[in-house]
């Protein structure tokens, strides 16, 4: 059963913006906290934005915001540099258990 589905990753040129979205299922939704992490190539799965943080590397470009009448979390990112490639995925934590959920992913790739 697929509890987290991202969209909007794609080919940007340097400078440009994209805004990824995060649908969650009603139940996962409301009982986890939830943020975005990347992967860049030779990198661990970095953290970079949730309801109270922001990665240094994104901050003042990148902004976390919700719409719970829709279950789904978005991810605007504007001033995008070649170093923001990566898969974005989409991390749900259960609140109380810590249990994750996470999206399949979908790849941003930024070209100079």
């Amino acid at each position: 059963q697929v509890q987290l589905v991202e969209s909007g990753g794609g080919l940007v040129q340097a400078g440009g913006s994209l805004k990824l979205s995060c649908v969650a299922s009603a139940t996962i939704f409301s009982t986890s906290a939830m943020a975005w992490y990347r992967q860049t190539p030779g990198k661990r799965r970095e953290m970079i934005a949730g309801n109270l943080a922001v990665a240094n590397s994104v901050r003042g470009r990148f902004t976390f915001s919700k719409d719970n009448t829709k279950n789904t979390i978005y991810l605007q990112m504007n001033n995008l540099t070649p170093e923001d490639t990566g898969i974005y995925y989409c991390d749900a934590r259960t609140v109380g258990s810590g249990r994750e959920h996470w999206g399949q992913g979908t790849q941003v790739t930024v070209s100079s």
